[in-house]
């Protein structure tokens, strides 16, 4: 339904956010290939990555809630070998379509949001240099094999995950990464990178087109993210790539003066919001599915509560004695609204999927929605080759959970 309205109530702004990711279009009625991924990527416009496994990589997680269960090894191969998706740094580390990378140059050509790839850079370019000769000599190359070009070899194991345990050599790479001297690939078995040098990965137009100013570029983004948002506020729009918020504010304004965007008000909503010219409000939204933690539609928290009145944390760094709700949480969406989470994991050894905690919102209603989440369970189960779902003994869910497991 097209908008002319410039006021929206909560149920209508969260059927336009809902359409514009994706959840309104119907799931493939046969063989999920590449077109449909395509579809996906095309929606969301980015696909956050995450190393946390303990329940499968969360990449594929949007893909599987958007379109119902597809071949696993087809997105591997579509991700990482059809010249259409490259990994940078968008929001946090993401997959993005190949068209968006001159996008991204005005970033490439800043220090490195952490200091140590660039403190590196600056101290030791002779090991610069050298890392980004083995890449353009023997790339594919693993991070393990660049450290043998130096004496980070012998250094202690860093512990995963601690930016400043990181080795000069990992530092150094990242440096060369995040300049876009260098791109990646994955294995699709360890998920680790493969630094290769970025005609693996761009296709010759990519490389060839010419950067955008900066402020041109930074539009450019803003306009990607209110498409995949379909309405946001500025705060909204800036989070999708991780840009400056107040210079957001002002390129949004003029934007607006540009016919672009339309500025609207959305109940409920203090700030101002702005809204994509294919922005659609369908009558209705039917969809269930469990969101990974990193999916597009849950990522700016504030904005999750103000569409869903759903309070939503990653309890992932927070020690376990404190954790509400549990390590690996995915909410569940039913039709327009969250109306459950659950932790849950991935037993591979027993061929399990482990429901360790499951919780309800107020707004879950046991007829309506319980047959569903039952349903994306066992889904979800064999998606992952798992053979059976372990009933949950914690949360105020997990007694009906486990009735209807049963």
């Amino acid at each position: 339904m097209p908008l002319t309205s410039d006021a929206l109530t909560r149920a209508e702004a969260r059927r336009i956010a809902l359409h514009a990711q994706g959840f309104a279009d119907p799931r493939p009625s046969g063989r999920v290939d590449r077109r449909h991924l395509r579809r996906v990527l095309r929606r969301v416009g980015v696909v956050q990555i995450d190393s946390v496994n303990v329940l499968t990589r969360s990449h594929e997680l949007p893909f599987l809630a958007r379109l119902g269960p597809y071949p696993r090894e087809v997105l591997a191969s579509w991700l990482w070998g059809s010249g259409e998706v490259f990994e940078y740094w968008a929001h946090e580390a993401s997959l993005l379509p190949v068209e968006a990378h001159p996008l991204l140059r005005w970033r490439m050509a800043e220090d490195h949001a952490w200091g140590g790839p660039s403190q590196v850079a600056a101290d030791r370019p002779e090991l610069v240099d050298a890392l980004l000769d083995a890449v353009r000599e023997r790339g594919p190359v693993t991070l393990a094999e660049l450290e043998h070009l130096g004496d980070d070899i012998r250094r202690p194991p860093p512990r995963p995950g601690a930016m400043w345990n990181w080795t000069p050599a990992k530092k150094a790479v990242e440096h060369l990464f995040w300049q876009g001297r260098v791109s990646a690939l994955r294995d699709p078995t360890s998920f680790g990178r493969r630094y290769v040098l970025p005609e693996r990965v761009l296709p010759e137009p990519v490389r060839r087109a010419p950067t955008p100013d900066p402020d041109e570029a930074h539009k450019a983004l803003l306009l990607r993210a209110a498409r995949s948002h379909g309405v946001g506020t500025a705060r909204c729009l800036a989070d999708y790539h991780r840009l400056n918020v107040p210079r957001s504010r002002r390129l949004l304004e003029a934007l607006v003066a540009d016919g672009a965007l339309r500025r609207v008000e959305v109940e409920g909503w203090r700030q101002p919001a702005y809204l994509h010219p294919e922005a659609r409000l369908p009558r209705r939204v039917r969809a269930a599915a469990l969101l990974s933690p990193f999916d597009s539609l849950v990522w700016e928290r504030s904005r999750v509560e103000a569409l869903f009145e759903f309070r939503y944390r990653i309890e992932i760094y927070v020690p376990a004695a404190k954790r509400v709700h549990g390590y690996y949480v995915l909410p569940f969406l039913n039709d327009e609204r969250l109306v459950a989470r659950l932790d849950l994991k991935a037993d591979r050894a027993a061929r399990v999927l482990r429901v360790q905690a499951a919780f309800a919102e107020p707004s879950f209603d046991a007829d309506r929605d319980l047959p569903a989440l039952v349903d994306r369970l066992h889904e979800l189960a064999r998606f992952l080759g798992l053979a059976d779902v372990a009933v949950p003994r914690r949360g105020d869910l997990a007694p009906v959970l486990q009735a209807a497991l049963r």
